[in-house]
């Protein structure tokens, strides 16, 4: 583990952000991507502190409900829909107390499939040996800043396909569990494929979904991105997601698009 991270611990339910979480729209808002890691990491101390009935996260799902402040914030789980094979899990997120993200993660039981698996894309060149890219030339902010950003081919946009990697804790000095890990570089989706410069365009997602057929080792976070925009200020980012063994499952982000307030002067 390193001594630095994307949050420190305050107590329990408590993490105050450090300047790595920063954003890449605004330096004084946190990047929704660690934070989405750091909810799976209290979903993780959460599962740990009852009985194992071997559940396993298969849906997770974030609606982001307002800016989110780089401040202190404060996770509150509860448990939805009780279940021995089937189970529902509520995190949310509070800011000096008003609540920001609001995520459900459903848990199914796990069982030997290995027979009828099959179906998924195929795996990606594996990220050794590929050239890095700074992806800061194109985003501010302090989490793209601690980013390993490692391209199959030259971005392109509205379609990348890319690895990501961190040296960085999402807690400092604690060690997250691979979901935790792997799920903190998913939001990273929406900025290796932009359509449009963000200094013309802006382009936020409001959630995130994230579907798993098989739970990933961590590490590497793969990301074979496409971005569509629409003609009604819509947009979908979907990407296929990988781990270095193999595709993992998929994830969406829906995009506000909108011009950035200088370009419409």
């Amino acid at each position: 583990m390193s001594t630095a991270g994307y949050f420190e611990r305050i107590d329990e339910h408590r993490y105050k952000p450090t300047a790595h979480a920063s954003g890449a729209w605004d330096p004084d808002e946190m990047h929704f991507s660690p934070l989405g890691g750091l909810v799976v990491h209290a979903l993780d101390r959460h599962l740990v502190g009852r009985p194992d009935r071997g559940l396993l996260v298969s849906r997770l799902s974030f609606d982001i409900l307002g800016r989110l402040a780089l401040d202190e914030c404060e996770i509150r789980i509860e448990t939805v829909r009780p279940g021995r094979t089937i189970e529902l899990l509520e995190a949310v997120v509070l800011i000096s107390g008003r609540p920001v993200v609001r995520a459900r993660a459903w848990l199914l039981a796990a069982g030997d499939t290995a027979a009828v698996a099959g179906g998924a894309d195929e795996r990606l060149p594996a990220p050794e040996g590929l050239a890095p890219w700074p992806m800061a030339s194109v985003w501010p902010g302090g989490y793209i800043a601690s980013l390993d950003v490692r391209p199959v081919a030259p971005p392109q946009p509205g379609r990348t396909t890319a690895w990501i990697a961190t040296g960085l804790d999402l807690v400092a000095g604690e060690e997250a569990g691979p979901l935790a890990s792997y799920v903190a570089l998913v939001d990273t989706a929406n900025g290796i494929a932009v359509r449009e410069s963000p200094t013309d365009w802006m382009f936020p997602n409001v959630d995130l979904t994230i579907h798993l057929h098989r739970l990933p080792a961590g590490g590497w976070t793969g990301l074979d991105t496409t971005v569509v925009f629409g003609p009604t200020g819509q947009g979908v980012t979907t990407s296929v997601l990988h781990d270095t063994n193999g595709p993992v499952g998929h994830a969406q982000q829906i995009l506000t698009v909108r011009p950035q307030p200088s370009r419409e002067l």
